[in-house]
């Protein structure tokens, strides 16, 4: 009774540990998280020689010379961010993780996907991910206004 039991106990730990290794661990938390088109700011380290990102579809980053980096989301994801002296030694290395923005409403219809930017009324916001034929009016309004915005008399003909 003893040894089946001592044997039950074992199989028991072993299963334990075995679920304990295969079980889905949480992704490890990013060093800077920063919201699509939206920028934050780090300070940069001194010596700096060279920026390296690993995805630059994902951040962006910009040297200021009051010593600051500009980080800009790009796109949804994970990458890093490494900076070196000029030797090649590494001074700084950053994760840097993307997310969507906040108080956004997302409509479907059926397939296509329209976002829109809910502060305190919604309007159209152009967003990665939404369907070819919304984003591609809200693009080609948004270029219009702008470049009447700097003096352009007149808005591009539409495509």
């Amino acid at each position: 009774m003893v040894l089946v039991f001592g044997r039950f106990i074992l199989a028991f730990i072993l299963a334990m540990a075995a679920v304990a290794v295969i079980a889905p661990r949480r992704a490890p938390a990013a060093d800077l998280i920063v919201t699509l088109d939206q920028a934050k700011l780090l300070k940069f380290p001194d010596r700096l020689a060279t920026i390296v990102i690993g995805n630059p579809l994902i951040a962006d980053v910009s040297l200021q010379p009051s010593g600051m980096m500009v980080i800009t989301g790009k796109g949804y994801g994970l990458t890093n961010l490494i900076a070196l002296d000029r030797t090649g030694n590494v001074l700084l290395e950053k994760s840097i993780e993307v997310r969507g923005p906040q108080h956004v409403v997302v409509v479907y219809r059926g397939p296509d996907r329209e976002t829109y930017s809910c502060t305190p009324t919604c309007e159209r916001r152009i967003t990665l991910g939404d369907s070819p034929a919304y984003f591609d009016v809200a693009i080609q309004q948004t270029v219009a206004r702008n470049g009447m915005a700097v003096g352009n008399s007149a808005p591009p003909p539409p495509k």
